[in-house]
């Protein structure tokens, strides 16, 4: 272990080395190369889009460097003698009554004594309000509503809180369901520092196996929630996330509650607890489980409302550290300054993207460099950030193939974030939308448009390029044709993600050679909407006789080595014919298992 963190950290100093010596041969190379005045704009914008990327990416690998150079995790205070009244807030607005009651079973469950749940009801719809209503009582929480809605999230947790007198708020969202220790394990760390405003855990969605986008959703979040977010938190700079969240409330209250300006309300709360001094803490250990988006649609939604929240709020960042440097450390606005800035990546990578395309098609060049310079300057420094990435990250246990998923969906998203922050920096307030639970749906292309002119225009590029390259064989041609063609590979992604995505593909297996039986409970229970249940895992397993979407079914399995019965409860979501075996691919949600079996369940499954 040891060897691989100096080797991580040896490898990240070289590459600054690198990344420095390509940054000054393109400097020389824009400062003497002879070029007409469109050329010399469109190669200072092209340096100037490569500067952005690459102040994040040293932004994420110093993060690297910094948590291989420190030891371990968070240390755990001594256990509580006295345990602090909590306040556990779940704001609710229309959400499915089995995604609510989920969260309600988890909280009710916490192992923490001096606990009240509340549910923050802002559904103005009658059945919901019922729903919330029933829920209360089942499992004894309160029941909060307000007269007139302001601020979105940000204004009815205000709103609750001004009438709570517990010493810590949680905040979760209502499709994220706790472990039993959560506050167990958060309280005594708050209680060992009367300074430290919150303490943030990650985010794991349960439901990463229903699909592309779910699948590819949630390693993005790891790679947040991994060496980022404990970069931060080493820095004084991690943010609230707005859920898995336990803050204390007299540091809530000092900097007047949550912020209701924003969209992004976690955000800008966090930034105005450490100006006023508050320290914040990032624990990684997973202590709850949450759903993602499970299409296109939902996840565009989601990454719209973050990358408007968090352009508004880095102007904020920008116009408080001109008039008041001095109120944060240098690595506080820095962190601040990456985290704030992140989503003009779209601007800046479309841009990169374009400018091969104007030299195939015009003739119009915008990147000054000899090749045998920028084959020994930017490729060393390609190499070494990928195999950086993607070492540090399988030392936590993540797969390359997985990982790239995550960075294809991002990919297909940056017209999204061209958009939002456009209106994030002129100052159009965007309204907060609740990223839906469930379901996989396919979105028009017509929405796609975007990326598909983009897409289009690669492809006409590539074929442009080679024409070209057949009458003038140079190695600028070869290498911008090159970049267009995986630029191209990665929009074409686009027809991946947007695919109905069913669980099919994307569930687990049973090893072979394991024994699977199964006993029908009950049939389809009408009205309810499967895609709302928090599954535990899927499978997939073939069977003779078609079950119809709900059904609960008792399920047996065997392991291949084992004389031992797995017992658990699952239902059916989806079945399709396979008129090869005669029979049907039927996929189950694994809705119920005892605790001393998850672990062998899992071993059957891959």
């Amino acid at each position: 272990m040891i060897k691989r963190v100096n080797l991580i950290r040896g490898l990240i100093i070289i590459l600054f080395i690198c990344l420095t010596n390509y940054f000054l041969a393109r400097a020389v190379f824009i400062l003497f190369a002879e070029y007409t005045r469109l050329e010399k704009v469109l190669a200072i914008c092209f340096f100037l889009a490569e500067a952005f990327v690459m102040f994040h990416a040293f932004g994420y690998f110093t993060n690297v460097y910094r948590r291989n150079k420190e030891e371990g995790a968070v240390s755990r205070p001594s256990p509580l003698t006295t345990f602090p009244d909590v306040a556990i807030l779940i704001p609710a607005r229309h959400e499915p009554k089995m995604v609510l009651e989920n969260t309600l079973m988890a909280c009710h469950n916490l192992d923490y004594p001096n606990k009240e749940i509340y549910i923050l009801d802002d559904s103005s719809d009658e059945v919901y309000k019922k729903d919330a209503e029933e829920l209360a009582k089942i499992y004894g929480a309160k029941l909060f509503r307000r007269k007139e809605r302001h601020g979105a999230k940000a204004g009815v947790l205000n709103d609750c809180i001004k009438g709570l007198s517990q010493k810590y708020i949680t905040v979760f969202d209502v499709d994220q369901n706790p472990i039993s220790d959560f506050l167990s394990n958060i309280i005594p760390i708050l209680e060992a520092d009367p300074r430290l405003a919150f303490v943030q855990t990650p985010q794991f969605y349960s439901n990463l196996r229903a699909n592309a986008v779910s699948f590819a959703s949630n390693m993005q979040q790891t790679v947040f929630y991994e060496y980022i977010s404990e970069g931060k938190s080493s820095n004084q700079a991690m943010i609230c996330c707005g859920t898995n969240v336990v803050l204390r409330r007299e540091a809530l209250l000092d900097v007047g509650g949550f912020d209701e300006t924003s969209v992004t309300e976690d955000f800008a709360t966090s930034l105005k607890m450490h100006l006023k001094g508050w320290r914040s803490l990032y624990y990684n250990h997973v202590h709850t489980f949450g759903m993602g988006p499970e299409d296109l649609g939902s996840y565009f939604l989601q990454q719209n409302r973050w990358a408007m929240g968090n352009i508004g709020v880095f102007k904020r960042v920008v116009a408080t550290m001109i008039k008041r440097p001095l109120a944060l450390k240098p690595v506080q606005w820095f962190e601040y300054f990456v985290t704030g800035s992140y989503y003009f990546i779209g601007w800046a990578y479309i841009f990169l993207l374009l400018c091969p395309v104007t030299y195939l098609v015009f003739n119009v060049p915008s990147f000054f460099m000899n090749p045998i310079v920028y084959t020994f300057t930017f490729v060393p420094y390609l190499i070494l950030s990928m195999a950086i990435f993607y070492t540090s990250m399988g030392s936590k246990r993540y797969g390359i193939k997985d990982l790239f998923k995550g960075q294809l969906l991002s990919f297909i998203t940056l017209p999204i974030y061209m958009r939002a922050s456009l209106f994030g920096v002129s100052g159009r307030k965007g309204t907060f939308q609740v990223t839906k639970k469930g379901g996989t749906k396919r979105i028009s292309y017509v929405r796609l448009w975007p990326q598909l002119l983009i897409w289009a225009i690669c492809l006409f590029s590539i074929a442009w390029g080679i024409n070209r390259f057949i009458y003038e064989p140079t190695a600028a041609i070869a290498i911008n044709i090159t970049w267009i063609s995986y630029h191209y590979i990665l929009l074409s992604c686009i027809f991946y993600f947007n695919d109905e995505g069913t669980r099919e593909r994307f569930c687990k297996k049973l090893l072979k050679k394991t024994q699977f039986e199964y006993k029908i409970i009950e049939g389809p229970r009408e009205g309810e909407v499967l895609d709302d249940v928090n599954w535990i895992d899927y499978f997939s397993v073939f069977l003779h006789e078609r079950l119809e979407a709900g059904t609960l079914v008792m399920c047996k399995v065997r392991m291949p080595k084992d004389n031992e019965d797995i017992v658990f409860d699952g239902r059916v979501t989806d079945a399709f014919p396979n008129k090869t075996r005669r029979g049907y691919r039927t996929i189950i949600g694994v809705s119920k298992v005892p605790e001393h079996n998850r672990d062998k369940l899992m071993e059957v499954m891959k």
